[in-house]
């Protein structure tokens, strides 16, 4: 199988695109100034089917959910998709009655302009929780966002659903499902609020692949827990969190059901753009300067891996030591002793890339420190704990904490 992955111009990181049109087969959509962003931002994305898709859904794990995705949870398990109504800007959560009629009335008004029923029509928002949306805003500019959908618009979807990110962010791939050409096509936002507690982020996926809701389901699902599960910027889980899979059929492959070669097929193209996706959103974290994986390996078992690693990418402490370009081991270890699994303190090993800096519970000084202090002014890096005490093992990937990301949250909206 042969497959290209592109990345946008503005993601600072990610390689450049060619003349790759981001184009989905029966996919069209849209990105507009709806009246919510000040400054004439897009903050408004229609994403529209012909013909409707088969969808599947992640939703927050927080008790405490949005308007758009207590509706978007219940649409999405009873049929087909043939649009996504999408706002940055305004959560609308915590708006009690007002906010689920808001987030009604405004899937009722773009269901009846393309003529489909509302409950084929899904929502999803972000930003500032407490407000009522601006509808009569939104309203004013619903015809002139259907009049502006066209199979090239995703990518000022991709920016419509932006808020503190710093790029957008939208990868694209073609491959072979069953011997015919398949396109994939995803679109995300998340810089802040994210923590490995399902998908903690806007992500929309977009594909012309012919698959059952049940596989749509499972492919989702796994490819979550390996990617958008696997992050953590600053420990807090949103409100909001939506990730979408939308498959219209236009491929013609067999079906990929679960367990088919299709099923695989099509899987080898969307877990690597959803840990792409998800890779660049810890890249994007609030006020971010470096990217750091946190491995855990020698556990008791790999549950006990993925506690230790997500406590250490939780941590205050070792994620400022990040920022400062510090060493620090010592607020490592401390985190290994309070976060639950059991450790032998004697056998553990620390290493910044491959600087072994802890030995048998003890640290190393001179050249080791010197060597470490190199790896901490890198980018990206790695930080191993061995723990010599089985054969567990998982990862997370982190960012640093720094004064940016105080300066922004003490200034968002309320």
């Amino acid at each position: 199988m042969t497959k290209r992955k592109r990345s946008l111009p503005d993601d600072p990181t990610g390689p450049q695109p060619d003349t790759d049109p981001f184009l989905v087969p029966g996919f069209a959509a849209a990105g507009i100034h709806g009246g919510i962003k000040q400054g004439g931002r897009r903050d408004l994305a229609l994403i529209v089917s012909d013909p409707p898709a088969r969808v599947a859904g992640l939703f927050t794990q927080n008790r405490i959910k949005a308007a758009p995705v207590l509706i978007s949870q219940a649409r999405a398990r009873s049929g087909p998709c043939k649009a996504v109504l999408i706002n940055s800007g305004n959560a609308n959560a915590c708006t009690g009655d007002a906010g689920m009629k808001d987030a009604v009335d405004l899937s009722q008004r773009i269901a009846r302009r393309l003529a489909v029923d509302t409950n084929d029509v899904l929502v999803a928002s972000t930003g500032s929780i407490g407000r009522r949306l601006p509808v009569g805003r939104i309203r004013s500019a619903i015809p002139r966002l259907l009049r502006r959908l066209r199979p090239e618009g995703i990518l000022e979807a991709a920016e419509a659903i932006r808020t503190t990110d710093r790029f957008r962010k939208a990868l694209w791939v073609r491959g072979e499902v069953g011997g015919r050409p398949v396109t994939l096509c995803g679109i995300a936002k998340g810089a802040g609020m994210i923590r490995p507690n399902m998908a903690t982020m806007l992500a929309f996926f977009l594909t012309d692949l012919k698959a059952p809701a049940t596989a749509l389901r499972r492919l989702l699902r796994e490819g979550a827990e390996q990617s958008f599960n696997r992050i953590s910027v600053d420990g807090d889980t949103s409100t909001n969190d939506t990730a979408l899979l939308l498959a219209n059929g236009r491929a013609g492959n067999r079906s990929a059901g679960p367990g088919s070669a299709e099923y695989d097929a099509f899987a080898s193209l969307l877990y690597p753009m959803m840990e792409g996706l998800a890779s660049m959103m810890v890249r994007d974290g609030e006020g971010a300067s470096k990217t750091v994986e946190i491995r855990v390996r020698g556990a008791k078992s790999d549950e006990d891996a993925r506690i230790l690693a997500y406590h250490i990418a939780h941590s205050p402490l070792v994620k400022t030591s990040f920022y400062g370009q510090d060493p620090n081991w010592g607020r490592v270890m401390a985190v290994l002793g309070c976060a639950g699994p059991w450790v032998h303190p004697q056998k553990i090993e620390i290493f910044y890339d491959h600087v072994c800096l802890v030995r048998n519970g003890v640290g190393r000084s001179g050249t080791a420190v010197r060597r470490a202090k190199e790896v901490l002014r890198k980018n990206a890096f790695s930080l191993t704990i061995d723990l010599h005490v089985g054969s567990g093992s998982a990862s997370v990937l982190t960012c640093d904490l720094t004064h940016d990301y105080v300066a922004l949250n003490a200034s968002y909206p309320s």
